[in-house]
Order: structure tokens, then C-alpha cells, then sequence
């Protein structure tokens, strides 16, 4: 079997099937279930070309996946970095300064830095076993076909939800452009486009999230150029600005550690996004070599951006300035000078909603694909089109995304209050079993095929230890806020109401296997 430098065992002969071992039970699909026709029969000549060859798996799916590899490695980078560059950090991150003050660098290194060996982790596995289920087979594969139901079903539901939040947020942007135009007018044309961008194929995704993410890390770049000729007083009109801002206003920690920790609880959920590399990774030409290229460029990039930016907010501008709260770019870019700041820094976050909305479309879409291939969704959602594309998890996604528009508009404080709740932790569940299936499949692949291990996650497993009690950390400084500790509770009922249906769903066909005579 090829890895990912392209280093080749024997095949077995295809009139000699091996027997199964552990490594089989690695890669093999654990749903015995049919596929449809139209993906049987590519299945069908695929698993032949892998028989005839034996090389196949070095630059496809391992668990069966039809669908066709047309990502390049720039597109999974430039995804890798603007995968988590979002509306969070240009407006959001305002809130984390009022928190924390200065100290916000240091929660922001906290947050990247758990969010750094998440990734580091994801991507050992997914390069070693590369599939459009990422995360969710992975998890199936170290502990049952329940845990990836529930973390599959879990992560599908996060991004439809949110979907509806990003898009609803670009429309009021959009609307303040165009008054005459209806929010919900400029949600369903949002919508739609990058629904007809999803079905045409998956080239036109890498596409459209390459230029967006270009724009989004060269607005970062500028913002950052800018920001350090400001601070060394080397623009027009401007002195340099020293350390004040840092140890004036109350100190480095004007709220101690604990404004620290908050900032860290505040900002956690800004690194999330890059889940979707992974899965993107499973399209590509190699799906091995592309996604650990991608994951080691993007994570330190990404840390780097957030701390950077950051940096540069605080060390210009007091931390207690009123429109650092408002939007901390915005608030540096008007005091360098900059004409129209706002709206130039409107464009750029409408740039970043509508590039998460492609995203979270295609990552919904590719998770229910990869669940639907397991038996643990409708095999209908398997069919594909002319292009490749899993057209009907495509739709059933966006299906679900305009129920959740339609709920954010008519029934915001309630039934899609509910909703948001019930996904707000979600991203720590998929963490925590992203660390507790690296930490039992590792050992799996280095008895197996140790040359599949081609990114290593660093100090295992004392590092993944130590991931697992970081995450478990944020999870409990949630439950101490009583908003958080809402949220905390709805994924957990969500968590625990899927992974009862999973167990009841296998106990009900224990019980028919036995009850049919032999």
C-alpha cells in the first residue's frame, strides 16, 4: 500500500484476498450496507483498479468513497487559512479585549495553541486514513459505529445551524447597502448561489474559497503592515507608540488572570472551521500528502494572524477605547488615518460570511455523504451528478439551512434560540473525540502500517493527554457562565439523545439477526 511519499508494499492478489487484521478494520467500511447504483458502479471499478494495481488507495478515499478528486493542494491551503478567518475575528474579537485588556494576546495563544494540536492530531489521522467522513470515521473506527453516528449527525446539524446565522448576518450588512432590498431577499439570493456553486462541482468550491480566502488573509496582511508602520510612528502624521498601551490602563492584566481565562472562553470558538480541510482533503489528487501539507502550513499561519492582529490592536489603541468594542479593525484603521475604514472592513467581513456559508454547505453536504456511506444516513443521498457531486446531500444541507433562516426570522428568541443552544458546545464534542480517537488509533497504526504515519502528532501521547484536559477545561469554565452553561447542557442532550438512537438502532438489529433462524 502506497503512503503518502508514495512508498508502495506488494498487493495481494486479487484471487487471494488477505485476511482480516487490525489495519483492515482500519480502512475498511464498517456499513455492510449496498450502495446505490450509480455509486456501486463506480465503486465497483475502482475497487478492480485498486485489485489490478494496488496503488489506488495511496491517492483515494480509504473507505469506499466515490467521489472525484478535484482539489489541488492550493486550494485545501488557502481553505486551511481562511477556513477560521471570519466575522469573529474582525468584529468579534472586541469582546475578548473588554475581557481580558492586553492579556487577550495571551488568550488567544491559549485557544490557538489548543486548537493547534487538535488539528496536529486530525491531521495525523486523516492523512493515514483519508475520508470525506473525516473526524466522524475516525471516531467509528476507535470506538463503534455510535460514536461516529453521534459526532457525524452532531457536526452536520453545527454547520446547517450556523449557516442560517452567517447568511442572515450578511444580509444585514447587505440591506444597510441596499435598503430597498429585503434581508430575506438577499439571504435567499446568498443562498442560492453557493448552492448552484456546490452542485455544479467541487472545483468551483476550491475556487470560490481560494479568492475568498486570498481576500480575507490579505486584508489580515495589509491590516498587519499597516498596523506595524504605526506602531514604529513611520506613517505620515504618526509617533511611535512604545509599550503605554500595553502597561498603562491597569497593566498587561487590568482584570488578572481570570479576565485571561475569560478571554479564553470567549475566543475558543473562533478556531473552529478548519475541520473542513480535512474533509475537503478526501477530494484531492492525494488526499494524504495534501492534507499534511495543508494542516502544518495553515495552523502556526492562523495562530499567527489572530496573536498578530490582536497585537497590533492593543499595542496602537487603549484597551478601554469605546470602538475597540464596536470593531477593533475598524478602530485602528480610522486611527491610522484610513478613509472609509467601516465600510471597507464591511466588505471584508461580508466576504467572510459568505465564504463560511460556502463552506459549512460543503462540509454539511460531505458529512451526511460520508454517513450516508456507512448505513448511518438515507443511501438516496449517495446519488451523484454529471459533476460528481453529491447533489442530494447538497440539497437535504441546504434544505435544512433555509428551515434554519426561516426559524431565525419568524422565532428567533425561541425555537431557534433552542437550536443555537443545542449546538454551542458542539465544536469542544468534536474535539474531545478528534484527541480520545487519536489517542487509541495511533497505537492501532503504528502495530499496522507505521509508514502511514506520515505527520506525527508531537509528544504522544502525553501531548494528547494533555489536549483532552484542556478541552474538558473550557467545558467547565462554560458551565460556571450561565449563557454558556446553557449551551453546555443543549449539545450535551444532543450528544447523549444521538448516541442513545445509535445504541437502540444496533440493539434493534441485534435482536432481528437473532430472531432469524440460521
Amino acid at each position: 500500500m502506497a503512503g503518502a511519499g508514495g512508498r508502495r508494499t506488494a498487493s495481494p492478489s486479487p484471487s487471494a484476498p488477505p485476511a482480516p487484521t487490525a489495519l483492515t478494520a482500519l480502512t475498511a467500511p464498517t456499513s455492510s450496507a449496498t450502495p446505490t447504483a450509480s455509486a456501486a458502479s463506480t465503486a465497483s471499478a475502482a475497487s478492480g483498479a485498486s485489485a489490478a494495481s494496488g496503488a489506488s488507495t495511496a491517492s483515494r478515499p480509504t473507505d469506499g468513497s466515490t467521489l472525484p478528486a478535484a482539489l489541488k493542494q492550493r486550494h485545501l491551503t488557502m481553505l486551511g487559512l481562511g477556513g477560521v478567518i471570519g466575522a469573529g475575528l474582525f468584529v468579534g474579537s472586541g469582546a475578548g479585549v473588554a475581557l481580558a485588556g492586553p492579556g487577550i494576546l495571551l488568550s488567544y495563544a491559549i485557544a490557538g495553541t489548543l486548537a493547534l494540536l487538535v488539528m496536529r492530531m486530525l491531521g495525523e489521522m486523516s492523512s493515514a486514513i483519508p475520508t470525506p467522513g473525516s473526524f466522524s470515521v475516525h471516531a467509528e473506527r476507535a470506538f463503534g459505529r455510535w460514536a461516529g453516528f453521534t459526532v457525524g449527525w452532531l457536526y452536520w446539524l453545527m454547520l446547517v445551524v450556523v449557516l442560517s446565522v452567517e447568511a442572515t448576518g450578511a444580509a444585514a450588512i447587505a440591506s444597510g447597502w441596499l435598503p430597498a432590498v429585503p434581508q430575506w431577499a438577499w439571504v435567499l439570493l446568498f443562498i442560492s448561489f453557493f448552492t448552484a456553486a456546490n452542485l455544479s462541482s467541487v472545483k468551483n468550491f476550491g475556487e470560490l474559497e481560494f479568492w475568498a480566502a486570498a481576500l480575507k488573509v490579505g486584508a489580515i496582511v495589509c491590516f498587519l503592515a499597516l498596523g506595524l508602520l504605526a506602531v514604529l510612528g513611520v506613517l505620515p502624521d504618526s509617533q511611535p507608540v512604545g509599550l503605554a498601551n500595553l502597561t498603562g490602563h491597569g497593566g498587561f492584566l487590568p482584570h488578572g488572570w481570570s479576565g485571561v481565562v475569560a478571554g479564553v472562553l470567549a475566543v475558543t470558538f473562533a478556531f473552529g472551521g478548519l475541520e473542513v480541510l480535512t474533509i475537503a482533503a478526501a477530494e484531492s489528487e492525494d488526499p494524504a500528502r495534501a492534507v499534511g501539507r495543508a494542516v502544518r502550513s495553515a495552523v502556526w499561519r492562523i495562530l499567527l494572524f489572530y496573536v498578530g492582529s490582536l497585537a497590533v490592536v492593543v499595542t496602537l489603541l487603549p484597551w478601554d477605547d469605546s470602538e475597540i468594542g464596536k470593531s477593533p479593525y475598524v478602530a485602528v484603521l480610522d486611527h491610522i488615518g484610513i478613509p472609509a475604514a467601516g465600510q471597507i472592513m464591511n466588505v471584508v467581513v461580508v466576504v467572510a460570511l459568505l465564504s463560511a456559508i460556502n463552506a459549512n454547505l460543503y462540509g454539511a453536504s460531505r458529512m451526511i455523504f460520508s454517513l450516508a456511506e456507512r448505513g448511518e444516513a438515507p443511501r438516496s443521498l449517495l446519488a451523484l451528478n454529471r459533476g460528481g457531486v453529491p447533489h442530494r446531500a447538497v440539497l437535504a444541507s441546504v434544505g435544512f439551512g433555509f428551515l434554519s433562516v426561516l426559524l431565525n426570522l419568524v422565532w428567533p428568541d425561541t425555537v431557534f434560540l433552542y437550536l443555537l443552544n443545542t449546538v454551542g458546545a458542539v465544536l469542544l464534542v468534536v474535539w474531545l473525540l478528534i484527541a480520545a480517537s487519536q489517542l487509541r488509533l495511533r497505537r492501532r497504526l503504528e502495530q499496522e502500517s507505521p509508514e502511514r504515519l506520515t505527520v506525527r502528532m508531537w509528544g504522544f501521547p502525553y501531548l494528547t493527554w494533555l489536549t483532552l484536559a484542556g478541552v474538558v477545561a473550557v467545558l467547565a469554565l462554560m458551565l460556571t457562565d450561565a449563557d454558556a452553561r446553557v449551551q453546555v447542557m443543549g449539545s450535551a442532550a444532543a450528544s447523549a439523545g444521538l448516541a442513545f438512537a445509535a445504541w437502540a438502532r444496533d440493539a434493534l438489529r441485534r435482536r432481528r439477526r437473532r430472531a432469524v433462524p440460521a
